[in-house]
């Protein structure tokens, strides 16, 4: 399960060391770190990262074969973590040491900054190839947090991107050896801790206003 540290400004969030799938505990225990962080007073900056091949293989399908009545609310539940996550009144960056499929891909576009390894690990969103529709709040996501050729490539293809051609088109920041992913995000984050507060959260707020109500609209996520 996920857990939190942190490092002077920087809180840094644990997601796992298996495929982090979205089970509804795994994500509940996302969102009780998160209001950790937004609750700390001062600079702060926060950091997801992973331990082992993934950092997240996105949803439970598993769960879900067996939750089928719960499906709608699952898929609130996982839109309303991207919308806190893209809101969140701190500078986020994702730590992106293994693959980062589907809902995972998803997960860390809703953070302001990207670092990815060069030699090993997948940016993919292969929807297209497993016949599960983005939601209209996923799209609306991807769509605002990458160039339009870049998301039209991904969501239409499922491309496999590795570090070096996600730098290249804009999905991560940096890409950078194994060794240095989490050292790159974290001083990223410690740069920029100072930003944290009301302005930064009422900035992502206006910046972000269509995507978030899409993420946030639990009349019909399913479209």
């Amino acid at each position: 399960m996920p857990t939190l540290d942190r490092q002077d400004n920087v809180f840094v969030l644990d997601l796992g060391d298996g495929e982090n799938r979205f089970h509804p505990d795994w994500i509940a225990s996302v969102d009780t770190a998160l209001n950790e962080v937004e609750k700390a007073d001062g600079p702060r900056a926060l950091v997801t990262a992973a331990t082992g091949k993934f950092y997240s293989n996105g949803l439970d399908l598993e769960w879900l074969s067996t939750h089928a009545h719960q499906h709608q609310d699952y898929v609130v539940s996982v839109q309303q973590l991207y919308a806190r996550l893209l809101s969140l009144p701190v500078i986020t960056v994702a730590a992106v040491q293994g693959h980062a499929f589907a809902a995972g891909a998803m997960l860390s576009l809703a953070h302001d900054f990207r670092v990815m390894r060069t030699d090993r690990g997948y940016w993919c969103l292969p929807e297209v190839d497993i016949n599960i529709p983005f939601t209209p709040g996923m799209a609306a996501l991807i769509q605002a947090r990458l160039a339009p050729q870049t998301a039209h490539e991904a969501m239409l293809t499922g491309r496999r991107y590795g570090g070096t051609d996600a730098a290249a088109v804009g999905i991560a920041d940096r890409a950078v050896g194994e060794e240095a992913v989490h050292v790159t995000a974290v001083e990223i984050a410690q740069t920029q801790a100072t930003k944290a507060g009301d302005t930064l959260a009422t900035t992502k707020a206006r910046m972000y206003a269509s995507v978030l109500a899409a993420l946030r609209d639990t009349s019909n996520p399913l479209g």
